[in-house]
């Protein structure tokens, strides 16, 4: 399917780039991904897996990401003072996440969804069904947490050697493709040649270094959402890795234990990240809970 744009999106008009796979008339499923990340970074032979199983695939970038709208002009992100509490630097919240989501829902005239969300897109996709409950038929929160402290925090010793992303293409190409390898899953194989043509394209699309920071800010300003998920009456699986250094298992196990009735998945020698081994048994399990709810709900 070609890529689109969607205007005047949400309440702060944005725009988003998006792409519709599969049968218009299917079950329609929205995947969210990550700070930092693009619609490209759900692979595609995952996309189609989902097809297969029949559902509509709608991927998109937020804000700040690809080829969404981007906020040159916002102020420059400083993490030290929001960690001790000036929030001032941070341009919106999870929250304008989720509302430029449910608009995009608006936009393409999708009443309600079964919401993927992967990293920060599962936070955004909590979002959602926290504030806009009668817009996710279901809530598949993927690598995630809750936003309480000491739960699903990344292990940075890892990362330490890595350095800031470069500027220049090639370099930035090198250094994303080291980055993933450090976050992949020690279980399954490490494809570095997919790893360098994504990480190309994401160059391509709308690589913004402050963007990124903008997106990770955002998350730090809307804090801890355990109590907020314990209201939720939404059919819920949660599916994370049980090595994975980004955001630790103890992330989806805080989430399950909040929202009442979660299914809870945690898959061996999973890191932060999709590989394509895992892609028939993860589109299995999520197939298989929406189409569960689907009839359960009809």
């Amino acid at each position: 399917m070609p890529e689109l744009t969607a205007r005047n999106v949400g309440p702060s008009g944005i725009e988003i780039a998006y792409e519709r796979l599969g049968d218009p008339e299917a079950t329609p499923v929205l995947l969210i991904m990550g700070a930092g990340a693009q619609m490209i970074n759900w692979p595609e032979g995952f996309c189609r897996a989902l097809v297969d199983r029949g559902l509509h695939v709608i991927r998109f970038d937020t804000r700040d990401a690809g080829r969404s709208t981007h906020f040159p002009d916002a102020p420059v992100p400083d993490f030290a003072a929001a960690l001790a509490g000036d929030l001032s630097s941070a341009s919106y919240t999870l929250s304008d996440l989720a509302a430029d989501t449910v608009g995009l829902l608006d936009a393409l005239d999708l009443t309600d969804v079964h919401l993927v969300g992967s990293s920060m897109g599962g936070m955004i996709a909590q979002m959602i069904a926290i504030e806009h409950p009668e817009r996710a038929r279901s809530l598949t929160s993927m690598m995630s947490t809750t936003g309480e402290p000491g739960v699903g925090e990344a292990d940075f010793s890892v990362f330490a050697g890595l350095g800031a992303p470069p500027q220049e293409r090639e370099a930035f190409v090198a250094w994303q493709v080291c980055a993933l390898r450090l976050a992949a899953s020690p279980g399954f194989a490490f494809d570095e040649t997919a790893a360098a043509e994504r990480a190309g394209r994401v160059f391509d699309r709308g690589y913004d270094p402050l963007g990124i920071q903008r997106q990770g800010l955002a998350v730090v300003a809307t804090g801890d959402r355990t109590e907020r998920l314990r209201s939720l009456r939404v059919p819920t699986l949660v599916v994370h890795g049980a090595d994975d250094l980004v955001c630790d298992v103890s992330g989806g196990r805080a989430t399950a234990a909040a929202i009442p009735g979660a299914e809870l998945l945690i898959l061996g020698g999973m890191g932060h990240g999709l590989p394509q081994e895992l892609w028939p048994e993860l589109a299995n399990h999520i197939s298989e809970f929406i189409h569960h709810v689907e009839t359960v709900t009809a």
